[in-house]
């Protein structure tokens, strides 16, 4: 039985059977988003009180107030203190190049004036405050913290203020490091839909923000999409995926490894290989056979691969291309003699990784560019979180009297072509009679 599945664009079923691959239809669970509405109606009405019964119900954290769950300054600081230093350096290294690839993506207000007089402009502006979902419990995200914290740092946000669930009260240095390497400025030590409606709706401990990120579970997912439009959010992802482009000149055994590096996610995840040599696809199959063995969270890879992955045979690496760009992936590598040449040919797609020693598990942690990415074919029509999520752009308008002359006719014009009497008298009444 093969563990993965294997495709050909020359076989006559080939389209149905990629998009019967690709088919992801994220399933809203009747029971959580029931009982999601409950929380963030709850939250809202009783504001700190509910939090802390649901973090006590859920979290089996009980708490008699709000500063009980509240982290001190001087608390992320001693968990950075009692980090072995080769962990420090870790997250320190990895903080300084995301915040170094991020310093160039800040944008800048800017203005023209017309011959009249006018003049015309945008102001860039950050966000006053964000809120940064940081999952726990059973694994610890420190990447989370600083991919989500960083930018937003660096385009100029006041206040971030972080919410992360410490089940039984187990706090994890690694996570309260980053925070502290990353400045946030505010930790909170709750999670679930609970923390998502103290963020979106403000309590009396909790300030209201102007925008949450970060990834979640199934109830987190559900309560950022209800808080839409009280606030804004990042985005709502789906699985993770990779999609590799290789022209069989990578050790095979890279390849597999990094199929696995997405596939250990969870079961829904999805890792695709696009490849020419019918050959070397034989032998990732059975690199994949060999190493799957040895990896602690085999039972995760082995379903993942089983429900959605594949080995796909194409006529050339440009074809590659063009499959690619239909799936729109969240991380493609192209594991190819001549990238750059590729990439030329490359639409959509999250991030890209270029050439046979750039592997994918290298922009989740240190490399610099964001990792949170858009996933579910969603590539198409968006881009990787950056400093401009953090940041608004308004208009400028300034109309000179000689201006006024010449904007008015149009304006007057436009507005009783669409009804809007006043709208013309206003632009009237400001011109010559």
């Amino acid at each position: 039985m093969s563990l993965i599945g294997r495709l050909s664009t020359q076989d006559r079923d080939f389209s149905e059977r990629l998009q019967a691959l690709l088919s992801f239809e994220e399933t809203q669970d009747a029971a959580v988003e029931s009982a999601v509405t409950e929380i963030l109606l709850a939250v809202r009405s009783r504001g700190d009180q509910a939090v802390l019964e649901y973090t006590a119900r859920f979290d089996g954290l009980s708490a008699d107030n709000m500063d009980a769950l509240r982290l001190q300054p001087d608390v992320l600081q001693r968990a950075l203190n009692a980090l072995p230093a080769v962990q420090r350096d870790a997250l320190e290294a990895a903080a300084a190049r995301i915040r170094a690839f991020h310093e160039r993506q800040s944008a800048s207000s800017w203005s023209y004036s017309e011959p009249d007089g006018t003049a015309l402009g945008q102001k860039v502006t950050a966000l006053d405050r964000v809120g940064v979902y940081v999952p726990g419990g059973k694994a610890a995200y420190p990447s989370t913290v600083l991919m989500n914290t960083i930018p937003a740092k660096v385009a100029g946000v006041r206040e971030v203020v972080m919410v992360v669930p410490t089940p039984a009260g187990r706090r994890n240095d690694l996570v309260l490091a980053a925070a502290h390497i990353a400045g946030v400025d505010c930790v909170f030590t709750i999670g679930g839909a609970q923390a998502i409606a103290a963020l979106a709706y403000g309590t009396s401990s909790i300030p209201q923000v102007d925008k949450i990120v970060g990834p979640g579970n199934a109830y987190v997912a559900a309560a950022k999409r209800r808080v839409f439009g009280v606030v804004g959010i990042d985005m709502v992802a789906g699985p993770s995926e990779i999609l590799v482009i290789c022209d069989g000149a990578t050790d095979p055994d890279w390849i597999a490894m990094d199929l696995f590096s997405q596939a250990e996610h969870d079961e829904m995840a999805q890792a695709i290989l696009l490849c020419p040599d019918a050959n070397f696809i034989d032998k990732v199959a059975a690199s994949v056979a060999r190493q799957l063995g040895g990896m602690p969270r085999r039972q995760i890879i082995e379903a993942s691969l089983a429900a959605r992955g594949a080995l796909i045979q194409v006529v050339d690496l440009e074809e590659a291309c063009d499959i690619a760009n239909q799936i729109a992936p969240e991380h493609l590598e192209l594991s190819v003699k001549n990238p750059q040449r590729l990439l030329e040919r490359v639409r959509n797609a999250g991030a890209v990784f270029l050439g046979r020693y750039t592997s994918e598990s290298l922009g989740d942690y240190c490399a610099g560019p964001n990792h949170v990415l858009p996933t579910s074919r969603s590539a198409r029509f968006s881009s990787p979180l950056g400093v401009y999520d953090f940041q608004k752009r308004t208009s400028v308008i300034d109309v000179s009297k000689a201006g006024a002359q010449t904007l008015g006719l149009i304006a007057a014009e436009l507005a009783q072509g669409e009804g809007l009497p006043a709208h013309a008298e206003a632009a009237r009444l400001r011109m010559d009679q």
